[in-house]
């Protein structure tokens, strides 16, 4: 029975796939295939990776502000070695977490200290206003770690479990990092001001549309993005204006076998896959 299960699903995946495929307008888009996810249902996948909840933000507004440099047709923290390594939260719904968490890493690095693996286990443990490996919301989890000033300790001082457990408590002499302070706005129809948040202040954790990434194998995600909820939740580590199609570098936490070394590439303008709608910006 359930060998059955499985060739239906493989089957049902194959259909999906060829539909993702299918020849559109450009053909400098995505392209999609079996990957670790295909032999998933579409609503097994929703139901285990797509756990982030949706938050409403107020619009940027833009403060004229004289001169601006003008933005670099290309731009990477990654190059300033300030981004951890991909990682993997297996079965758990935490990627609000995950994007959180790597955004901390990279401002606490830009500051110019080291970059430390931070303890992801410890924002879903102890983070009360989320549901732990059952989902989350990256603003809800800022204003925790704003509000009670708690330090993020070492991964490997509170290492992950893929399950939600109990908050551990560290003493005030112990190594941590705290937030001073974030930023978060729905930035859509201003992709350009995004970019322009991303060069000043670090990397942005996002919430996206991802139901169509669970066949993502690579290439630049210009459609298919749109089931019209935010489910998912990212880190922008850059941007990419250089070739006909712009796109935004897109770190996620599906381990570094998924798509382009643990990376997506998603167009950038008409806020695709609702890349826009929730962006936050951490300062430490």
């Amino acid at each position: 029975c359930t060998q059955i299960i499985f060739l239906f699903s493989l089957q049902q995946s194959a259909e999906r796939i060829r539909l993702l495929n299918s020849p559109s307008k450009d053909n400098t888009t995505a392209f999609y295939g079996i990957n670790q996810f295909s032999h998933l249902f579409p609503e097994e996948f929703k139901a285990i990776y797509l756990r982030s909840i949706p938050h409403k933000l107020p619009r940027y507004r833009k403060v004229p502000k004289g001169w601006e440099k003008p933005l670099p047709k290309k731009f990477d923290w990654r190059d300033k070695k300030v981004i951890a390594e991909v990682r993997n939260q297996k079965t758990c719904g935490g990627c609000w977490a995950f994007s959180v968490v790597g955004g901390i890493e990279s401002a606490y690095a830009i500051k110019g200290n080291n970059l430390e693996e931070l303890s992801v286990q410890q924002v879903i443990d102890c983070s009360y206003n989320n549901y732990g490996c059952s989902g989350g919301s990256t603003v809800s989890a800022l204003s925790w770690l704003n509000q009670t000033k708690v330090k993020l300790v070492r991964d490997s001082d509170y290492a992950f479990k893929a399950q939600t457990g109990l908050c551990h408590y560290f003493g005030h002499s112990d190594f941590g990092v705290s937030i001073t302070g974030f930023a978060a706005y729905d930035f859509r129809g201003q992709e350009e001001e995004m970019m322009k948040m991303l060069v000043k202040w670090g990397p942005l954790a996002v919430t996206v549309d991802a139901v169509s990434w669970q066949d993502y194998l690579g290439g630049i995600i210009q459609y298919h993005c749109s089931s019209g909820r935010a489910n998912h939740a990212v880190l922008i580590t850059g941007f990419d204006r250089t070739g006909s199609i712009p796109y935004w570098i897109v770190q996620n936490s599906w381990g570094p076998t998924w798509g382009i070394d643990g990376y997506v590439r998603v167009k950038i303008g008409g806020n695709v896959c609702g890349i826009a709608d929730t962006v936050s910006s951490v300062f430490v």
